[in-house]
């Protein structure tokens, strides 16, 4: 890795960030918090996404930079406060020190390349750091997106031993995942790279909206959506077991349906001027 010196258009970066700020800066700039960001981050996030999953470089390059000043904009913000501020190069500091700390297998005294080592290990350093946590959801983020939710609980689930903790458990299921069988689509790599443990192998029979879930009922709106609820979760439960990613199933599903929808536009549009014609 280079000197900061190496990286003039990062530094150049930073100063454009911090001109924002000032007699001659901007006055939308200066009025933003932390929580009025969000939506700006969520945004971006989403756009990243987007293009990483369409690969492509330009787009990727963009969305990466609009991704960073949000990093820069909030490290700015915080920078300013009286109480408990911190600048970029405590995000750093910090970041960097948390990727030694965890990748013992990188940068400890034995490297590896053993997947299932490097998952021990990271999962010991992980570990340590948060002794003090009384419960495994402590620190999940509610903020994911439903299905993200769900796969990040299945993780937790199975960091417990549990086959299954939910109402909607089957007998079956419990025992398919009390014997787990790898999955030959299990890359070996954790949650993708989330790292929580590897998919169970177990696939749960996925039930029809209100068969077999205790205290489901009929009728009532909210029972209902509990009912399709579970059957959801047990599509997620059976992704994970697969080593599926249900979030970008999801993802690219609504693309295909998109896509039949533009077309059928199209469509439209061009019966339309042919009666116009």
């Amino acid at each position: 890795m280079g000197e900061a010196s190496d990286r003039p258009e990062l530094l150049r970066l930073l100063s454009v960030v911090e001109a924002f700020r000032g007699d001659t800066g901007c006055a939308w700039y200066e009025e933003q918090t932390h929580a009025t960001l969000v939506k700006y981050l969520t945004e971006e996030s989403a756009e990243l996404i987007e293009a990483l999953e369409s690969d492509d470089p330009t787009d990727i390059r963009e969305e990466l930079g609009d991704v960073l000043f949000q990093v820069l904009f909030h490290s700015d913000i915080a920078a300013q406060r009286a109480q408990g501020g911190f600048t970029l190069e405590d995000v750093a500091r910090e970041q960097a020190d948390k990727l030694v700390r965890r990748n013992p297998h990188v940068f400890g005294p034995t490297p590896t390349r053993d997947i299932d080592e490097i998952i021990r290990l990271w999962q010991e350093a992980k570990a340590i750091e948060k002794r003090d946590r009384t419960s495994v959801l402590d620190g999940v983020p509610r903020g994911m997106s439903a299905l993200a939710l769900a796969q990040k609980l299945l993780g937790k689930e199975r960091q417990l031993g549990a086959a299954d903790v939910s109402p909607a458990a089957s007998p079956a299921a419990a025992s398919a995942a009390a014997s787990p069988a790898a999955s030959p689509s299990d890359s070996g790599w954790v949650g993708r790279f989330g790292m929580e443990s590897k998919p169970s192998g177990s696939v749960e029979a996925i039930p029809k909206p209100g068969v077999g879930e205790e205290g489901a009922a009929t009728g009532d709106a909210p029972d209902e959506e509990l009912t399709l609820g579970r059957t959801l979760l047990a599509l997620v439960r059976d992704a994970d077991a697969r080593g599926l990613d249900a979030e970008r199933a999801m993802r690219l599903a609504n693309r295909e349906l998109e896509a039949r929808i533009r077309s059928a536009e199209a469509e439209a549009e061009a019966e339309a001027e042919t009666r116009d014609a």
